[in-house]
């Protein structure tokens, strides 16, 4: 019948409006509507109902349109519109049938359900707009607004008589939510009430057209509009907001720390919050499954009933306390209601450690640092091995004898960056990294005695994730309150000891320290939290928390130290990341550039992963510094033990220099067989080209377009990527720049690229000679990396290497970013297309971050660079530095990595070229081994620099890091550590999926 309206539609807006329309049928709950779009473009809603439904609410709904046209709101809203008569209501006959009829102005946008992604700024943007609006309507007052009807949350209640549709898990998890809705009726009664919305549902928030940046444009559909309590609004909006995202309670904390800017939530209302949520998602699956039974055919009726469902389970997971106190702490109240009474109870009632250790002698305090950058935990390898933790707590205990070594409390560990302690977040991976306890680093078998008086409340064996191993936790009471003590990491015998329900006194022994095979893999240590609220855990109790929870825990888990009367605190403290930034662009040079607009804060790397301060990994795939993995342990181990005994300059003789050398010369071509040993890429290619106009006699240079080498004179002199670039100092007048050899987008595609790109390195050699000049040689990346993972055609080396040295050129080829098996098929990039250069310079992956570089070349250039002048480098070849890039050789060839770079660059190259055919924005898949690079592009090849900037930040977003290159910073990179798994690129592929998927991603055609 809607569809057949359409004539009708286009008879009420000449007719009643006296404006020519194209009308579009829309989707609606109960009433008709149609978009009606004028010839200049101005858009309209109107809204056709059944007469017999009654005018009264529709002109309760002008008034209040009205009423809040008054208001100067940040959002926008619909405004009635008067038919010619003057009247915001008309009446029409159709088919016999009498229509109520209003025309609206249009409220631009996109509907929220239809807008991806929803991110945190939107929601907390969604949240100032909503509260707002309940701020707005708080003095309205209309009598239409008092009455009762099933959307009307307060009324929910008569879900019950249904519960019978559903399937019995889904029985319970609805009658859950109505049961906790009748406890709480006394106390919710008594909550404030207003006119509110009722129903700002993912269908009823506009979100503006801005693809990049978007934010609410406004709300519709005041049908629903209804006096009841208050607090309804924001839990009917935060059941719509929440849903389809991996952690409903965060997206709604975030929603609600916009809306509480403008509403000011009590505790009560705030304790029915959870609850309320719930039951709006209940009656929407209520709603859905009675309209199956009458077999409506409005598909709008079940538009949100499979995300309600989704939605509904996940809230049922979350524990309505912890949800009470999420709330509690996002609206300005401490989170556990009991933090500020246990805090001055404490402070009278404190013990001395020698109560909980009576056989130790505390002397003094030692607070030990075991946050995710401590220099104390040292690498994974060291840290992960239970034996040489507690051979260091050893050695520190007989270096400070009589004290007890502790710490912990909040403090951010990598013990916790395992798969045992993540979850999926709303922004990628997320990991249980915030430490709830304070942790004594005691001996095995150490006894422990009870604090205070209490009862056992759990004795159990925490297996599961062997976090704790054996645990105890007792009951206390204060004040006519209780509050728990957690006591983690004991012997198994504890457990035959103690029994749940018997009665302790203070100073009673309650348990002992276990070793490492019994403790949970740990040295041996006492795990001791204090607690509010157990939340449901009758076997064990979160030792750890997500950083993004960290505010809530620590008042759910107040800091243990204010048991003691000792100080147990750190003696220094971090400096804040916005102190960081402060003294970066006071002190350090101002072109020191830091990434992301949101600076990063790293502080270890492990593998193929970087780790912020929060504990959060990062899987990397742009940094090729890093060649076997960060801080991969046998190549940590090198360095340190021959730093330990000897670091010297090269004049001296030592085993180390001969050793690397060899490993390093048997990976190159037999022609390439001396080495020159310096300290970074840039000072490598600053020698090769020193090299080549010594031996040449000329100074002038062929170098690609868009090449980096370097940020020394000379190799900036041959770096079009730099000199060209913003600040540059242009093209210095003995480098000639060959064109970029890109055969996708470059100055000649496909088979024309193939044979004509090399052709200039001819054309230049003649025109110099034509100047009376000749030519020192060619420097070029064998692989362009800055000017975007360039692949250059198979013969273009072969034909530029012969016109250079025709011409008594030296060819110099730059394997800094593509060198040490990072090609998969090849050890060198070079060696892709057939030919040996005179000189091969290696930087970066070298020394896998240690500052490790070298020059290979000929005997024939050795020879004539030796005029006599020595080179000496007093750092270059030290023994550290030759130890480090022999292990990080001898890491290659043990872990197969060359190989390995084949097999994952072949997958992921693969799953690449499919995302292409999937999403078209992907104009070139290119590269090698571990050396790939994909652009962004409109269907005409044009380049999509914005777009490129856009999936790197998102990556960045949810948990791995990329880079943009290329002329037109249009492609995206990647080049990560060598250790690269399956796994992370499937992770990879899985967030490039989704960031594509995106709105933004999707609209880049013109």
């Amino acid at each position: 019948m809607e569809t057949n309206m359409l004539p009708f539609a286009k008879e009420i807006a000449l007719k009643k409006y006296g404006i020519h329309v194209t009308a579009t049928l829309l989707a609606g709950d109960e009433d008709i509507n149609f978009l009606l779009k004028t010839e200049t473009g101005k858009k309209y809603l109107l809204k056709i109902a059944s007469e017999s439904k009654g005018d009264s609410n529709i002109a309760f709904q002008n008034s209040l349109l009205l009423y809040l046209a008054t208001k100067k709101l940040n959002s926008s809203l619909p405004e009635s519109i008067q038919n010619v008569d003057g009247a915001l209501l008309s009446t029409k006959t159709y088919n016999d049938q009498v229509f109520s009829i209003r025309l609206l102005s249009w409220v631009s946008g996109r509907l929220w359900a239809k807008v991806n992604p929803k991110t945190k700024t939107l929601r907390i943007d969604l949240g100032r707009k909503a509260g707002e609006l309940t701020a707005a309507l708080k003095e309205f007052s209309h009598p239409e607004a008092e009455r009762n009807f099933d959307w009307n949350l307060a009324d929910s209640a008569w879900t019950v008589r249904h519960t019978h549709l559903f399937s019995e898990g889904n029985k319970q998890i609805v009658e859950h939510f109505q049961k906790l809705f009748k406890d709480f009726q006394p106390l919710y009664s008594e909550l404030p009430k207003s006119v509110i919305h009722n129903d700002l549902n993912d269908y009823n928030i506009v979100v503006s057209e801005d693809l990049k940046n978007p934010a609410v444009n406004g709300f519709i559909d005041f049908g629903d509009t209804v006096k009841s309590q208050t607090v309804n609004e924001i839990a009917i909006l935060l059941a719509y907001a929440t849903m389809e995202v991996p952690d409903p309670l965060a997206a709604a904390l975030d929603v609600l720390q916009g809306y509480h800017e403008y509403y000011h939530f009590s505790e009560h209302e705030l304790e029915c919050l959870y609850t309320l949520i719930g039951m709006r998602l209940v009656t929407t699956v209520t709603k859905a499954a009675l309209r199956k039974s009458e077999n409506t055919q409005n598909e709008y009726h079940f538009i949100s009933e499979q995300s309600a469902w989704e939605a509904l389970r996940k809230w049922y997971t979350i524990h309505p306390n912890f949800a009470y106190y999420s709330f509690r702490q996002v609206c300005g109240y401490p989170a556990h209601p009991l933090e500020v009474s246990f805090t001055k109870w404490i402070a009278k009632n404190q013990i001395s450690l020698a109560t909980l250790f009576p056989s130790e002698i505390i002397e003094t305090v030692t607070v030990l640092d075991m946050s995710v950058g401590s220099t104390l935990l040292g690498n994974l390898s060291e840290y992960s091995d239970p034996e040489v933790s507690e051979f260091k707590l050893k050695q520190f205990n007989k270096r400070h004898p009589n004290t007890i070594l502790a710490n912990g409390y909040l403090e951010t560990r990598p013990f916790y960056t395992t798969d045992a302690f993540k979850s999926e977040g709303n922004n990628g991976p997320q990991y249980r990294t915030v430490h709830l306890g304070t942790d004594f680093w005691v001996g095995s078998q150490t006894p422990v005695h009870a604090p205070f008086d209490g009862v056992i409340k759990i004795a159990h064996h925490n297996n599961y994730d062997k976090d704790y191993g054996p645990m105890l936790i007792l009951e206390h009471t204060f004040e006519e309150n209780i509050f728990y003590t957690l006591y983690g990491h004991l012997t198994l015998s504890t457990l035959e000891m103690m029994h749940v329900g018997k009665q302790v006194k203070q100073g009673d022994l309650i348990a002992y320290i276990g070793a490492p095979h019994e403790n949970g893999n740990w040295a041996p240590h006492l795990h001791f939290q204090v607690i509010f609220d157990l939340l449901g855990n009758n076997e064990n109790f979160n030792g750890v928390a997500l950083p993004s929870e960290k505010e809530v825990w620590k008042s759910i888990c107040p800091n243990p130290d204010v048991v003691f009367r000792e100080d147990l605190s750190a003696k220094t403290e971090a400096l804040s990341e916005e102190d960081m930034i402060g003294y970066r662009k006071e002190h350090l040079g101002r072109s020191l550039s830091l990434s992301y607009s949101q600076p990063l804060h790293i502080v270890r790397g492990e593998g193929a992963f970087l780790i912020d301060s929060d504990g959060r990994k990062y899987l990397d795939t742009a940094n090729n510094v890093n060649h076997v993995g960060h801080q991969h342990p046998k190549v940590v181990t090198a360095g340190q033990r021959q730093m330990a005994v000897l670091t010297t300059n090269t004049r001296y003789l030592h085993e180390e220099i001969i050793a690397y050398s060899k490993k390093l010369l048997a990976k190159l071509p037999k022609e390439l067989e001396v080495l020159h040993i310096v300290n970074s890429g840039s000072e490598a290619n600053e020698l090769a080209l020193r090299m080549a106009k010594t031996i040449s006699g000329n100074e002038d240079m062929l170098a690609i377009a868009v090449g980096y080498h370097g940020n020394t004179n000379a190799a900036m002199g041959v770096s079009s990527y730099k000199f060209d670039a913003k600040g540059g100092p242009g093209k210095p007048e003995t480098t000639h720049i060959l064109p970029l050899p890109d055969t996708y987008r470059g100055r000649h595609s496909g088979n024309e690229g193939d044979n004509r790109y090399a052709e200039y390195a001819s054309e230049l050699i003649e025109n110099l000679k034509k100047s009376g000049k000749g030519i020192a040689g060619f420097i070029g990346e064998s692989m362009i990396s800055c000017g975007g993972q360039i692949v250059p055609p198979k013969n273009y080396f072969k034909e530029v290497y012969k016109a250079v040295r025709d011409a008594g050129g030296i060819c110099i080829a730059d394997e800094v970013q593509t060198g040490f098996g990072r090609m998969g098929k090849t050890f060198w990039a070079f060696e892709l297309f057939d030919v040996v250069p005179d000189i091969v310079t290696m930087g970066k992956p070298s020394g896998n971050g240690h500052p490790l570089a070298v020059v290979a070349c000929t005997r024939a250039v050795a020879d004539a660079f030796n005029t006599g002048m020595e080179f000496f480098n007093t750092f270059g070849g030290n023994p550290v530095s030759c130890a480090i890039g022999r292990t990080v050789l001898e890491v290659i060839e043990d872990e197969n990595l060359q190989d390995h770079a084949l097999e994952i660059g072949q997958l992921l190259k693969s799953e690449l070229q499919k995302l292409q055919q999937q999403f078209p924005i992907i104009g070139d898949v290119r590269g090698e081994g571990l050396f790939l690079g994909f652009e962004l592009n409109t269907s005409k090849k044009e380049p999509l620099p914005q777009h490129a900037d856009y999936l790197a930040d998102r990556m960045k977003e949810l948990g791995i890091l990329m880079s943009t290159d290329g002329p037109d910073y249009n492609v995206l990179k990647i080049k990560p550590p060598m250790v690269f798994s399956s796994e992370n690129a499937k992770e990879l592929i899985k967030r490039l999926t989704t960031v594509f998927s995106e709105d933004f991603m999707q609209h880049y055609d013109n």
